[in-house]
């Protein structure tokens, strides 16, 4: 078929469409498809604003192994073609992103294999900015959990338990990944025992972090990985904005990707609070 005859089918599909949507509207129709789930009880309580938990994905955006991970062409140009269309590479694990159980396990359930209901949480927020802005080698600890705790009750179930540590601002910035002259990383993260207090002792079925991985950047081992992801819990990283949501009572809603088989993906990731 042509380019002119393409472009005047892909015109004419979209008239009819608007055209569709628009009556659907004036006569009050509501449609609803795909599989749904039980509602989280979070959300009847009700919200009075949104904030955006995602960085904007660029090919510049930082890495953790320093090299860009996002490819972006376009490939139509409204100008020439009357309508835009690009085409992008990515690796699954670039930006803010999920990291799915199959990230570090055998068999672990994949992006696509994620329970809908998981993917929205109580947001818990473990704020350590004030200790890793002396220590960018900081931690979230046991004992931060346990002061979350008395401080805001118990961790709700399915919640995700996010580390605050003031990473985020840096993601323009060598800072983010803050490579020594060894090339060795340093950022806060989850101590392994934390993980372990969250699985043994709470309903938390997802952590988040505000840099690029759950192991603090020294880490040797990904010990935190090990412990978390193989249980079918899974991870968020790069996540924003902590600073700007409440330690307790916000929902997040976490838009994972649904590629089969995949280990993670760039996600939208926002707080009703």
């Amino acid at each position: 078929m042509c380019d002119i005859c393409v472009m005047t089918a892909v015109k004419d599909r979209m008239l009819s469409r608007r055209g569709f949507f628009r009556a659907a509207a004036g006569a009050g129709v509501a449609a609803a498809a795909g599989v749904t789930a039980s509602a989280p009880a979070a959300l009847a309580q009700g919200h009075a604003g949104v904030t955006d938990m995602t960085h904007e994905l660029h090919p510049d955006f930082p890495t953790y192994f320093g090299e860009p991970q996002f490819f972006w062409e376009q490939k139509f140009n409204y100008a020439e073609h009357a309508f835009n269309l690009a085409e992008f590479r990515v690796n699954e694990h670039t930006g803010t992103h999920i990291d799915a159980p199959l990230h570090f396990s055998a068999d672990g359930a994949a992006v696509n294999e994620i329970a809908v209901e998981n993917l929205v949480a109580p947001l818990c927020v473990i704020d350590i900015a004030a200790r890793a802005a002396d220590d960018a080698d900081a931690q979230v600890t046991p004992d931060d959990i346990r002061a979350w705790i008395a401080a805001h009750g118990e961790i709700p179930q399915n919640a995700c338990v996010a580390m605050h540590s003031g990473w985020a601002p840096h993601v323009d910035g060598p800072k983010f990944r803050n490579a020594d002259a060894e090339g060795k990383q340093h950022y806060p993260g989850f101590h392994v025992e934390a993980a372990q207090m969250l699985i043994e002792e709470t309903g938390a079925t997802s952590i988040g972090v505000d840099t690029l991985s759950l192991d603090f950047g020294m880490s040797p081992d990904f010990a935190t990985h090990y412990a978390w992801l193989p249980t079918g819990r899974f991870g968020i990283e790069c996540l924003a904005n902590l600073d700007k949501v409440p330690a307790s009572g916000a929902t997040l809603v976490i838009g994972a990707p649904k590629h089969r088989g995949g280990t993670g993906g760039p996600a939208r990731i926002f707080a009703l609070v």
